[in-house]
């Protein structure tokens, strides 16, 4: 980013932090209709981060997760990334589809599918909660899905990282499925262009 731009200021940041509870509010809400269960949500953690923190953020670079990637285009360019620990897919999957199976083990065709669809239904609800806010028109790719190591998944958008940007927003969601904590990693990498479009917008440029 331009050098103004490396370090967010504090009514930048209440902007982001406010997509981030509308955008986690609109997840949950989504979330709980596809599994027919009620899920409450803590407030999420919003923070724009190097790329290099990121893996720290999820449990550091060996922890197993599931990753959700989409290509963003429309008045918005970018990457976004969609992180669940791998107890946490294998959970929801089962109770979407009803199945039971080894929190370690991969996942069969139908339940890439189903998980497909979480992502799928839970990065449009933060999507939905940006393009709201800024009257701004976005558009996503089809999801492509991995189940590898954090450091392995984050690798993948790092390749285009350098051309986007320095940081990324990442919104940190806690959604509670009765006993249970889920917790979500949602990974904005917005162009630089697009970055400062999503600001003027918001009447911040």
């Amino acid at each position: 980013m331009q050098e103004e731009n490396k370090s967010v200021d504090n009514i930048e940041f209440d902007v982001l932090t406010e997509i981030g509870n509308i955008g986690a509010g609109n997840a949950t809400t989504a979330l709980s209709q596809l599994i027919n269960a009620r899920i409450d949500m803590r407030v999420p953690k919003v923070e724009m981060l190097s790329f290099a923190d990121l893996a720290e953020v999820v449990g550091g670079a060996e922890t197993l997760v599931a990753g959700i990637l989409l290509t963003i285009d429309g008045d918005i360019n970018g990457t976004m990334l969609f992180m669940l620990e791998s107890k946490a897919a294998h959970m929801l999957v089962r109770q979407l589809i009803g199945t039971e199976g080894d929190a370690e083990a991969l996942f069969d065709e139908m339940e890439t599918s189903a998980l497909q669809e979480i992502g799928n239904i839970i990065s449009g609800a933060y999507l939905s909660a940006i393009s709201t806010m800024t009257g701004l028109q976005i558009s996503v790719s089809v999801p492509s899905l991995a189940f590898d190591m954090a450091g392995a998944i984050l690798s993948v958008p790092a390749i285009e990282f350098g051309k986007l940007g320095d940081e990324a927003l990442l919104i940190e969601s806690q959604f509670k499925d009765m006993d249970v904590d889920i917790s979500g990693y949602f990974i904005l990498i917005p162009t630089l262009e697009s970055y400062e479009r999503i600001m003027k917008s918001l009447g911040l440029r």
